[in-house]
């Protein structure tokens, strides 16, 4: 048997983190068995389904790397194929017209309420023949006795009585099929083997049973993963922060650092926090998933953004930083390689955003000094290394500005001076950076390149003259 397991979003909204755990749990678990990993949106939800989520919703997958092997395939392109399936159970009996007015359900569900029972449909349309041509729903026929049992893959067993389950709808008065039915349909014309789906679908999951076996479809294993919550312990949701997988992307967190983050929420492998993808496929088995639902961190995965922003290729993450250098108005083609600027922050930075944001010395001159270091640092005593150091730099060819030579002339100036090498290199750091922290001085100066080296040596030395005047 080959594994098939499906990520089924609806597309009315963008690609929740909780859902981007579902579809990488099920993506492991195609993976890990040698299987096919399939893609379908749900769209059957025509007043709430947009073309914008369906983009947003594959826009994250791809930004997560999750590449699905079949798909996206749409519900609203298989009406046809539900219809039939229901005019099949109508004609076997196993479905039913319904004509129940509106107010006659909504009266009865709340004398349930009130008597606190369940809601349930009670069945007045099982033996009534209804006028095919008045406004009907078509309601399946559940089996009246018996159980419903699901050796749920992360719950164990878990018994649902047929009687406490009513005849729920599977086509609208408009002629629309409803989720319940549309899902079993896919899951068997799909050939899905496992259902791995957020545990808020459990109630439909014996439901959805009993229509696959009255389709005469053996139903697949089910794994239901429990919720997200935020560090409030209510359900994850936009008052706790960015929730949307985009946003984490815009927010300057590396796919891989996000995949593997979601992979520890209700899953674990002894110690281990750091997984590559490989680790992940090789190690993850659906069956460890906790029972129980998880808090979200944000702290926890601005630590692991961090690590891997550290040991990372480079390159790569030069190329997802050049987005974020473009939103502070910087063209990553005009200064620095981002690839030398990432080797140089890297250890620094525990987003993207920060990243760009203490690097942008390295393209534009900033605005301002940071006040408590050009306090310290900017100071008249700092005016002859400055003076100095400018004429030594510019003595030297562009193919000299590199690390080691520029180490040489900053050491040198010290030395010249009987100064120690901090009491020189901070106050150009000052001037060229605007702060008193940055990368090796070396490092630095080759990053803001000569050019822009003796532009803002020249700015400090105006402003160190203008603070005298003053006093």
């Amino acid at each position: 048997m080959t594994v098939r397991t499906r990520f089924a979003p609806s597309p009315t909204g963008y690609l929740h983190v909780g859902g981007a755990r579902t579809a990488l749990f099920c993506y492991l678990h195609a993976r890990k068995h040698g299987g096919r990993f399939v893609l379908r949106i749900e769209d059957t939800d025509l007043e709430r389904s947009t073309a914008e989520s369906v983009n947003a919703i594959l826009e994250g997958m791809t930004w997560l790397g999750l590449d699905y092997d079949e798909g996206p395939f749409y519900q609203t392109q298989r009406f046809d194929r539900y219809h039939a399936v229901i005019d099949d159970l109508l004609a076997r009996g196993l479905a039913y017209r319904c004509d129940c007015p509106k107010e006659r359900l909504e009266s009865m569900r709340e004398e349930q309420m009130a008597q606190k029972l369940k809601p349930r449909y009670d069945g007045r349309c099982r033996e009534h023949q209804v006028d095919p041509a008045t406004p009907h729903v078509i309601r399946f026929r559940n089996p009246l006795d018996g159980e419903v049992v699901v050796d749920d893959l992360i719950r164990g067993r878990m018994v649902f009585s047929n009687q406490e389950l009513d005849d729920l709808i599977i086509r609208r008065t408009d002629g629309s099929p409803t989720y319940n039915l549309a899902v079993v349909v896919d899951d068997a014309d799909m050939a899905i083997t496992h259902v791995i789906r957020g545990d808020d679908h459990i109630n439909n999951t014996p439901r959805q049973i009993n229509i696959l076996r009255a389709m005469g479809v053996e139903p697949p294993q089910y794994a239901h993963v429990p919720m997200i919550l935020g560090d409030d312990g209510a359900r994850l949701s936009k008052r706790h922060g960015a929730v949307s997988v985009i946003a984490y992307r815009d927010a300057g967190y590396l796919p891989e650092a996000l995949l593997n983050y979601l992979v520890r929420l209700g899953w674990s492998h002894g110690d281990q926090e750091i997984f590559s993808m490989d680790e992940m496929i090789n190690l993850f088995d659906i069956t460890d998933v906790n029972k129980a639902a998880s808090s979200f961190n944000t702290d926890k995965l601005d630590w692991l953004n961090q690590e891997y922003i550290k040991v990372a290729d480079p390159s790569h993450v030069a190329n997802l930083l050049r987005p974020h250098l473009g939103r502070l108005d910087i063209d990553p083609t005009v200064g620095p390689d981002p690839v030398l600027v990432v080797q140089a922050q890297a250890a620094r930075a525990r987003t993207l955003v920060e990243l760009a944001a203490i690097s942008a010395f390295c393209y534009q001159d900033f605005a301002d000094y940071d006040p408590d270091a050009a306090k310290k640092h900017l100071r008249p005593v700092a005016r002859e290394p400055l003076t100095r150091l400018k004429a030594a730099f510019e003595l030297m060819a562009l193919e000299d500005w590199t690390p080691e030579s520029l180490h040489h002339v900053v050491e040198g100036v010290a030395e010249e001076l009987g100064e120690k090498l901090g009491k020189v290199a901070q106050p150009l750091r000052v001037a060229i950076v605007g702060r008193a922290a940055s990368p090796g001085i070396d490092v630095t100066l080759q990053l803001v390149g000569k050019d822009a080296v003796l532009r803002r040596i020249d700015r400090a030395l105006a402003y160190i003259d203008a603070r005298a005047g003053a006093v």
